[in-house]
Order: C-alpha cells, then sequence, then structure tokens
C-alpha cells in the first residue's frame, strides 16, 4: 500500500507550534489537496513528508512504515517546489537525468524515461536549452518532468503553479491531471488558491494556524463546511455569513422576521444566536423578499453578475447571478430556501448539521 498516514503529527519551531496534531491518510493513488492561507503549516506537512523537516512529536507512515528517522533519499519521494529548483549551468535533458544519474539507472533506461516525460510535457526540442533560455511555465515543465522521472509511488508539490499567468495555471491544472492519471502516484498538492484545490483534487485537507479543518471532497467541503471558517474560505465570492436572533422558534435575519422550520428548531436547540451561512448562487433576488437590502455594488464578470447587497443593520451580502434580464432597480433584497442554508455555532463556528446529516 503506498499510502501516507498521519498519526498525532506535531511541528514546533521552539515554543511556537506551527502543525497541530494532525491525523488524516492519504490513500493510495490518491491526489489529495492540503488548502489554506499563507502561514497555516501547508508547506511545512509536505517537508516533513519528504524528510526535509523533522517531526516533533508523533508518527508518519510511509507505505506502511515508520520513517520520522529515515533520510529523504531513502523515501522514494518525488517532490517539485515552488522555486523550480533547477541547476542554471545545466541543459533541460542535464537537469532532468541528473537524479536518475546519481541513482546509477542504465543508460538506456534513463534516456527511455526522459524521452518519454519530454514528450508528454510538449518539451522536445528543448533538451540543449539552458533555463534562462525558457519560459516560467517552461521551466516549470522540467521540473515536473524531473520530478516524473523518479517514477516514485509518491508526488509531493508545493505550489508548483504560483509563478505562472492565469492562462498556463489552467493549462497546467489540466497536464498535471492527466500525468497523475497516466502514473497514478499518491499525490499531495500545497496550494492557497482554491481554484486549483476543487479542480485538481480528489479529497481536500483545509488547514488553519496548524490545524486541520475538514477533510473531503471537493463537493462535501463546498456545500457542507464544518465552520464558518471553511465556509468563509472556500468559494468566489464566499458564503454569506449572517447573523441571526432566536426567540419563539422565529429567526431575525438584519429586522426581518422569519418562520423557522421545525427541524431547524431541533437542531439550533435553545440557542438565542445563530449564524447561517447560504452560497451566493442560493440566494434569489426579489422585489417581494425575504431580506431586505439595498443594492451597494455591482460586478459584471460576463456570464453573470455579482450583486452586493446591504442589510438595514449594516451587514453586507452577495448574490451571484447569471440572469442579466432582471432589473437590479427592482430588487429589494434575497430570498432563500432553507434546506440550502448552513447553521454555524455563533462561539466556535461549528457547522450545527452533523456531517451524516449533510449528506
Amino acid at each position: 500500500m503506498n499510502n501516507i498516514k498521519f498519526k498525532n503529527i506535531c511541528k514546533a519551531y521552539g515554543d511556537t507550534l506551527v502543525v497541530k496534531d494532525l491525523n488524516f491518510e492519504v490513500q493510495q493513488g490518491e491526489r489529495l489537496i492540503l488548502l489554506g492561507p499563507s502561514g497555516c503549516g501547508k508547506t511545512t506537512t509536505l517537508r516533513m513528508i519528504a524528510g526535509l523537516e523533522s517531526i516533533t512529536s508523533g508518527e508518519l507512515e510511509v507505505g506502511g512504515k515508520v520513517v520520522n528517522e529515515m533520510p529523504p533519499g531513502e523515501r522514494n519521494i518525488a517532490m517539485v517546489f515552488q522555486s523550480y529548483a533547477l541547476f542554471p549551468h545545466l541543459t533541460v535533458w542535464e537537469n532532468i537525468i541528473f537524479g536518475l544519474k546519481i541513482q546509477k539507472l542504465p543508460r538506456v533506461e534513463i534516456e527511455r524515461r526522459t524521452k518519454e516525460v519530454l514528450e508528454m510535457l510538449n518539451l522536445t526540442g528543448y533538451e540543449e536549452h539552458k533555463p534562462k533560455e525558457l519560459s516560467g511555465g517552461q521551466k516549470q515543465r522540467v521540473a515536473l518532468c524531473r520530478a516524473l522521472v523518479k517514477q516514485s509511488p509518491y508526488f509531493l508539490l508545493d505550489e508548483p503553479l504560483s509563478n505562472l499567468d492565469a492562462q498556463l495555471r489552467q493549462q497546467a491544472r489540466t497536464e498535471l491531471v492527466k500525468i497523475h492519471e497516466i502514473y497514478k502516484p499518491t499525490m499531495i498538492y500545497v496550494t492557497h488558491d482554491q481554484v486549483e484545490a476543487m479542480t485538481v483534487a480528489h479529497r481536500i485537507a483545509i488547514l488553519n494556524k496548524g490545524e486541520l479543518q475538514q477533510i473531503g471532497t471537493p463537493n462535501q467541503i463546498y456545500h457542507n463546511p464544518n465552520n464558518t471558517f471553511v465556509a468563509g474560505f472556500i468559494g468566489t465570492p464566499p458564503m454569506n455569513l449572517l447573523k441571526a436572533h432566536l426567540l419563539d422558534n422565529k429567526i431575525f435575519i438584519g429586522n426581518e422576521c422569519l418562520v423557522l422550520p421545525v427541524k431547524y428548531q431541533a437542531i439550533i436547540g435553545e440557542r438565542k444566536t445563530v449564524t447561517i451561512g447560504i452560497r451566493p448562487e442560493r440566494c434569489i433576488l426579489e422585489h417581494n423578499p425575504m431580506v431586505s437590502t439595498k443594492v451597494s455594488f455591482v460586478e459584471n464578470l460576463g456570464n453573470q453578475r455579482i450583486v452586493r447587497l446591504q442589510l438595514k443593520t449594516g451587514e453586507e451580502t452577495c448574490i451571484s447571478t447569471s440572469d442579466h434580464k432582471y432589473s437590479l432597480e427592482q430588487t429589494r433584497g434575497f430570498s432563500f430556501e432553507w434546506e440550502n442554508a448552513c447553521f454555524f455555532d455563533t462561539v466556535s463556528g461549528k457547522n450545527l448539521i452533523a456531517p451524516e446529516e449533510r449528506g
């Protein structure tokens, strides 16, 4: 089994704990994305797997073996760095085969593997070029080639596309998925870009301040966030989070009094306040709305409009709509279906609907 298992993994620098009690497993052949804001511990976690950072406590299993003390060179792991890390004095061919020569593989096998990855990543004809003669996208592909030729069962990527422009990023994401489908390594991909995470991942692990917030499929993460951090981090625009007050089984959002269905009365229990989460595309602009607002700003993105609204309490929310026929001058607010709403505890931020009930 080419899996990776975290058992109570912690990493500290002096008194500063940067990774806190990680417990999860990456399955063989899976594409797992480590996602989170800068400084949340993503890269540190990746470097612990590669053996480039020591583990303060806990056990890391790779392929069923505890590797805490195993040197990086013995872990059979391929890694792609954010900065490409190419040798400037070597050609593309020499950069790619560098690791294979150290392994002392037969020359015929080195040539076979190298030609294969060069063709796969459209770099045939660039074998004698130096890195300074290449574009950013080509340099990134050389770095990917160098990792791929190892044919390792484990593939680690540390924000590999962050230096590329938007169009190249999109192309590179597609290439990465295709490469994974060919070799099927166990892949862990670090990024702070949620679009990359949603499009590349089998599962996403979201970190914040060194702690695992949620792990699940892109659909689970998007539609059923564990807490308000995940709800506000995932989505463009992110989930609307509105403060609500409860009194006699009625719920007040802004200055509006709404009847709360019995099902959700039981979920909220005796709480007097709750945070309601609604995805922008699940809100409907209306002339006779559930919640009254006024339009404060409109972003026209061509295929859709992001309409920013202000409640009478001063809170802001936004609606994503592709209906260009609807007149914004007629808008008096928005409505939504209760089954499309999430309910979060106002103190802990935790989703009050249990994961098994969310589906």
